[in-house]
């Protein structure tokens, strides 16, 4: 940034030469994967999938890769930083995850989304298109995952990261349809949503092992129990192995980068029982 702005600065100031200028114009873009438009016969919409492939991927290539799918994944929301957090963890002297592919599903209506029908009113007043989680799991289980498998080189392996509303969602869907994905990163779930009422449903047993881990900043009496109640509630059950995490020094604003950072070893890297 220092140097754009060092740039820019001579640019403005007429310090730049002829020679100095046309060798600064040989710029290529910063490409980390690719920008998918598909469209969802379920939602009856267009909708933008963000592809993060690891270094050296080749659809050549005899290797398979893991996919990590994230909520909130347009580039100017989380996917940026996630992949980042991704290739970094991904290195061999650091081997904190395996090479994955990521998925960044990007928003259209998040509280349509990733909310499903609540009976209380100041909620449907606040979020007035609420109610669509249904339809967006089944957009995620029969049209994104079927097209990334079908296009891409991939692994049996599926993690789900999802935070505030997408926490919700990753939520629903770890009780409701566990076996869509192996691994879930959960972060400051709004599991106050409908008066916490998805915290009282008893969650399908899953036929394989699912690892979830769970995170909260310094949020809040309901936002910290909540999620503490989510973690205690798998902790009990069979086939889940599970993990909290409270970062008293992070707020809902900021908890997701450092819960997956530390989130990421706990479902990737497996420990002796």
């Amino acid at each position: 940034m220092k140097n754009i702005l060092f740039f820019f600065g001579l640019l403005l100031s007429g310090h730049l030469s002829a020679q100095q200028i046309a060798e600064a114009e040989k710029t290529h873009p910063l490409v980390i994967g690719e920008v998918l438009e598909i469209h969802s016969d379920v939602l009856n919409e267009d909708r933008i999938l963000n592809i993060y492939l690891p270094n050296g991927y080749s659809k050549d290539s005899l290797k398979d890769y893991p996919v990590i799918y994230l909520l909130d994944g347009s580039y100017h929301e989380d996917m940026i930083h996630i992949a980042g957090l991704v290739q970094f963890d991904s290195y061999s002297w650091i081997n904190r995850v395996p090479e994955s592919i990521v998925v960044g599903i990007s928003n259209i209506d998040r509280k349509r989304d990733y909310t499903f029908p609540t009976t209380v009113v100041e909620d449907k007043k606040s979020f007035p298109t609420t109610g669509g989680s249904a339809a967006f799991i089944e957009f995620l289980e029969k049209e994104v995952q079927p097209f990334i498998k079908a296009n891409y080189k991939v692994n049996q392996t599926r993690t789900l990261i999802g935070q505030s509303l997408g926490g919700l969602l990753a939520t629903e869907i770890l009780f409701k349809k566990p076996e869509m994905f192996d691994n879930y990163i959960i972060v400051s779930p709004s599991l106050w949503w409908n008066k916490q009422s998805l915290l009282a449903l008893n969650p399908v047993a899953p036929t394989s092992e699912k690892s979830v881990y769970v995170a909260v900043g310094r949020e809040g009496r309901v936002m910290q129990s909540t999620a503490k109640q989510l973690y205690s509630k798998l902790h009990k059950l069979p086939n889940y192995r599970t993990y909290f995490q409270y970062f008293k020094e992070l707020s809902h604003a900021d908890a997701l980068h450092l819960a997956v950072y530390y989130g990421f070893p706990k479902i990737f890297v497996r420990e002796e029982k």
